[in-house]
């Protein structure tokens, strides 16, 4: 029932995806989400341990991509200080934004994953794409509007998940 839903690793964080994960999985290039997967929604920078994440894929040669439904300047803002090439309004759970992103990074779909927090967006568009999920607990405890309503939906999806004993991480 929850096929397209359900990823196939849960994270607490970014941080945990480490290039030896990567390698170990034959990936060799990450499409990620923004807000609340790298950082706070309303962060405009990185901190300093993600900049040294990036540089650490970077020197490992795991090619970083973001996709996000968020605006340019917000999107653009943010990754270019990186060089970091991103795909913004991305439309996610659509299918364009995860093709574009692997043209761009020139791989194919078993050599990426897909790193985000949100089930009905990042999980559902990577997995309909059989791409490999991380789902990752989101960095703030607060959302946007649109945000707000998918974690009306993924909570209850967690407590149907719960009650099969399938919860994917403790509170």
């Amino acid at each position: 029932m929850y096929s397209f839903l359900l990823p196939n690793e849960f994270v607490t964080s970014i941080f945990e995806v480490t290039p030896e994960k990567l390698a170990n999985l034959g990936i060799k290039g990450i499409i990620t989400d923004l807000d609340n997967t790298l950082v706070e929604w309303d962060r405009a920078d990185a901190t300093e341990e993600l900049v040294a994440w990036f540089e650490m894929m970077r020197e490992a040669g795991i090619k970083i991509i973001i996709a996000s439904n968020n605006n340019e300047q917000r999107v653009r803002t943010f990754a270019e200080p990186h060089g970091i090439p991103f795909i913004y309004r991305a439309k996610k759970p659509l299918g364009k934004a995860y093709y574009d992103a692997m043209v761009q990074l020139r791989l194919r779909r078993h050599e990426v994953a897909m790193l985000g927090d949100q089930l009905l967006t990042d999980v559902m568009g990577a997995k309909r794409q059989k791409i490999y999920t991380f789902l990752v607990r989101p960095v703030a405890d607060s959302d946007g509007i649109v945000t707000k309503f998918n974690r009306f939906v993924e909570r209850r999806v967690y407590n149907d998940l719960k009650r099969k004993g399938q919860y994917p991480w403790e509170d």
